[in-house]
């Protein structure tokens, strides 16, 4: 079972222990990360890159000093190595013209407002990492009892009837 990075990026402290709780059950099978800016974010990436742990999920706050979330998000996207991943904005303050920038550059596959519901959240995570897990992940079967069951398993299925046609 393969190795995936969970980063979790936000300048308020107190957000990133509760967004780290709230995904604590995920530790057991991927590499959870925080960072309290976008600069300390692109050096998590730099080291879990190095160590051959692809980024899987990016949590990221829009507002932060420096470079604003979006910005970055739509940076990773243009990044071979990152734009694979699953990418969440969690905010409470993006605009809306903000947030269709993000989308618009395919950069931006979910979005959740503060304050958030932390089994929401998880949920979530849940979802947007068995997209990733099925689109990058060969062997299948070790995540049926960490990720969405069910889409695995109608992966898994698909992947079978597609080897049969050929």
């Amino acid at each position: 079972m393969n190795k995936y990075l969970i980063l979790c990026v936000d300048d308020e402290r107190e957000v990133l222990d509760s967004v780290l709780h709230d995904l604590s059950d995920l530790e057991d099978h991927f590499v959870l990360e925080a960072a309290e800016s976008v600069d300390e974010a692109k050096e998590v990436i730099a080291e879990s890159i190095a160590d051959h742990i692809p980024l899987a999920l990016i949590l990221c706050d829009h507002i932060m000093p420096g470079e604003t979330g979006i910005d970055f998000l739509i940076e990773l996207t243009h990044q071979e190595e990152n734009s694979g991943a699953r990418k969440v904005l969690l905010t409470g303050q993006a605009g809306l013209e903000e947030t269709v920038q993000a989308v618009n550059n395919a950069s931006l596959d979910y979005y959740i407002a503060k304050p958030w519901n932390g089994d929401a959240l998880k949920q979530v995570v849940i979802d947007q990492l068995t997209t990733y897990v099925i689109e990058h992940e060969k062997d299948l079967m070790p995540w049926i009892q960490v990720l969405d069951t069910q889409r695995v398993m109608q992966a898994l299925s698909d992947r079978r009837l597609s080897l049969s046609d050929n």
